[in-house]
Parts: structure tokens; C-alpha cells; sequence
């Protein structure tokens, strides 16, 4: 059965999934991208970015598991690119290059509307302007029965969360304290909302906590 799922959304100790002063040069913001070092280290990242070798151990298995079934993405325009407001025009194609690492449609949640954007390697951008769950109904039509990701960032996750949305979160905790960022958490009552931890491994580099959907 297919699944609304966040998988390898990764967290500070302290429940921050990016850090302050986010910008062009810093997408993360001051210390989020050490929020990823489990990720670097492994196989399937390493693959991702052309490089050879990777490890082979828990964390890369949490790793390429993230990317398993996934047919199609949904982010919000924030992880799509830097660029606010009004499209000044469409020269803007993200920050993966000319080859994203999706390789399917992918739909990105924004005010303003764009016309879609054909990468290579299969990877389609879709812009859409009428909500969370438009995008998700065109996502799932889109997945044809595979899983849908939603790939974030923060503020994304929390909307999807809210609207009870998401039927599994893979969050691999970083042992790191950032202090301040966009928090996952603040305001949701995720018991509340049916959410339950399911399951911890401990990695090499991050606790990978399973959090799931009850019903």
C-alpha cells in the first residue's frame, strides 16, 4: 500500500531541521548542515553527488531505504530555491543542477505560478499555487501507486503533519544542539494527532526515530 512519507528529515537534538540565517550561500542556515554528516558518509549519498565509495552500515541503510518506492516528491518553494516573491523569471532551476536527484515529478508549493520546468534524468518541477492537498492529490496521481515523499523543509512538514497527513517520519537525530532554527515541533501535539513512535536504531552518525500514524 502506498504511503505519505518523510524519510531521512533530519534533526538536532533540540528538535531543529535548519538552523538561523538561512541565505543563498547558507540554505541550512548556521550549523544545518551539520545536521547531515550521518548522510555524507553513505553509499547512497556519495552516488547521489558522482562520488565512489561510501559506507555500508546502518546509516546507509536508512539512507537508500529513503529513496525506496518513492514516485513522486512534494517540497515547499523554500527547499526548491532561494527566490521570494514573484518569479522574476525561470532562470532559477534549483540547487541540484541539471540533473536533480528525484527522477520523477516532483511539486512545489508556492503563491506564485510557474509553468512546469523538465529537468534531466527524468526529474519534472511542478509549481503548485492551491494548497497542500491539491499538491498532494496531483503527487499521488502522479506516483501511480507508489509512495509519495515529501521532502520539506520545515515549514512544509508541520503543514502536512497538522493536517494529519503523513503516515510515516523517518527523523535520524543528529547529536548535535543548534539552539535556534526552524523547529519541527513547536505548536503540534503529535500524540494528539495520532503520531507514535515505532521504532529507534542507532546509527553510526544519528538515532534514526520512526514516527507513525496510528489507523
Amino acid at each position: 500500500m502506498s504511503k505519505v512519507r518523510v524519510a531521512a528529515f533530519s534533526l538536532s537534538l533540540d528538535g531543529f531541521g535548519a538552523g538561523p540565517d538561512q541565505s543563498l550561500e547558507n540554505p541550512l542556515g548556521r550549523g544545518g548542515e551539520d545536521l547531515h554528516q550521518w548522510a555524507f558518509h553513505t553509499r547512497t549519498f556519495k552516488k547521489m553527488f558522482g562520488q565512489e565509495g561510501g559506507s555500508d552500515g546502518i546509516d546507509e541503510r536508512f539512507a537508500a531505504a529513503s529513496f525506496e518506492g518513492v514516485a513522486a516528491w512534494i517540497m515547499g518553494r523554500n527547499m526548491f530555491g532561494a527566490v521570494r516573491g514573484e518569479w522574476p523569471d525561470e532562470s532559477w532551476k534549483g540547487w541540484w543542477g541539471p540533473n536533480p536527484p528525484y527522477h520523477c515529478d516532483v511539486f512545489v508549493l508556492t503563491h506564485y505560478a510557474r509553468a512546469p520546468l523538465a529537468m534531466e534524468g527524468g526529474t519534472t518541477f511542478h509549481f503548485v499555487t492551491d494548497g497542500i492537498e491539491a499538491a498532494l492529490d496531483r503527487a499521488r496521481a502522479a506516483a501511480g501507486g507508489g509512495d509519495v515523499r515529501i521532502g520539506g523543509g520545515v515549514e512544509t512538514v508541520r503543514q502536512y503533519l497538522s493536517a494529519q497527513l503523513i503516515d510515516e517520519l523517518h527523523l535520524p537525530i543528529a547529536p548535535l544542539l543548534l539552539g535556534e532554527g526552524e523547529h519541527l515541533f513547536t505548536g503540534l501535539d503529535l500524540p494528539g494527532l495520532g503520531y507514535t513512535v515505532t521504532d529507534n536504531v542507532q546509527g553510526e552518525k544519528a538515532l534514526h526515530v520512526t514516527v507513525t500514524k496510528s489507523g
